[in-house]
């Protein structure tokens, strides 16, 4: 829900999308590493280690997926995000040993028919834009590896410090591509500062809630809990952003999101059992 409030927001903010992305990062390293030490706790060698390869993917992710809502709709950039799951399945089988069956691969090949109608389906839209459609994919990518390192991570790193040491090396990772991006330093007014202190308090908070998560949830099924954001954001961009989504988009989003749904619950059956 936070993520899906997030997906709205940024196109609201009145920045470019790498200086949104690069300066939210920012606030949220000076943020977390001062509640790290505000706790009693240290951001330490060991920890930057273990978190530094999350923290260069979701920098670069973040770049991504915020440039991406800057130039394609709400729509596509939320649905193409719903492919993370299934692009995790064979992650999760090798990396966690967790079971990805005949079926899996089955629907994976239904969803991607659904995606692409769900674009297809936005082609005429005016904010459509091929490049934004790419870099959400770029995005996505980026995401599923995101998802993985932090749950690795999280073996050995409390959630509140690898919160810290993400941010920390994800704005050194984004600052150069921030900087050409800008022509140099350009530093946020007043406004622009309040509209990225609320993308660090809604979806920011996701970023905390999740990774708190992941050492009780297995990584697909904390994978598949996403499959509500493409929902709520285009809900929203409906809402707010007077955007429209048209047939095509509205069953290509079906097809996904009621296939994933499938798989999430035969996953929990196979939990059961």
């Amino acid at each position: 829900m936070l993520w899906s409030a997030g997906n709205v927001m940024v196109v609201k903010v009145p920045m470019p999308g790498m200086q949104i992305a690069f300066w939210r990062i920012f606030l949220g390293a000076i943020v977390y590493s001062v509640a790290v030490y505000a706790s009693g706790r240290s951001l330490n060698r060991e920890a930057m280690v273990a978190s530094a390869p999350a923290g260069v993917v979701i920098g670069l992710e973040i770049g991504a997926f915020f440039v991406a809502l800057k130039h394609t709709t709400v729509a596509n950039v939320t649905v193409l995000a719903a492919f993370t799951p299934l692009v995790l399945l064979g992650v999760a089988a090798r990396q966690f040993a967790e079971t990805v069956t005949r079926f899996l691969v089955i629907v994976t090949v239904v969803a991607t028919g659904g995606v692409g109608l769900a674009i297809f389906g936005s082609t005429r839209h005016t904010a459509w834009n091929p490049r934004g459609d790419f870099l959400a994919i770029v995005a996505m990518l980026l995401f599923a590896a995101y998802f993985a390192l932090s749950k690795r991570a999280r073996v050995s790193v409390g959630a509140l410090e690898f919160q810290a040491w993400i941010w920390i090396v994800g704005a050194v990772t984004l600052a150069p591509f921030a900087l050409i991006d800008a022509g140099g330093v350009d530093l946020p007014t007043w406004r622009q500062w309040a509209w990225l202190a609320a993308l660090l308090a809604i979806p920011g908070t996701g970023h905390l809630a999740m990774n708190w998560a992941h050492p009780k949830v297995r990584l697909v099924v904390a994978s598949m809990l996403t499959l509500a954001i493409p929902v709520l954001s285009t809900l929203g961009a409906v809402v707010f952003l007077d955007e429209t989504i048209g047939t095509a988009q509205v069953a290509g989003m079906a097809v996904v999101l009621v296939v994933l749904a499938v798989v999430v619950w035969r996953e929990t059956r196979l939990i059961r059992l």
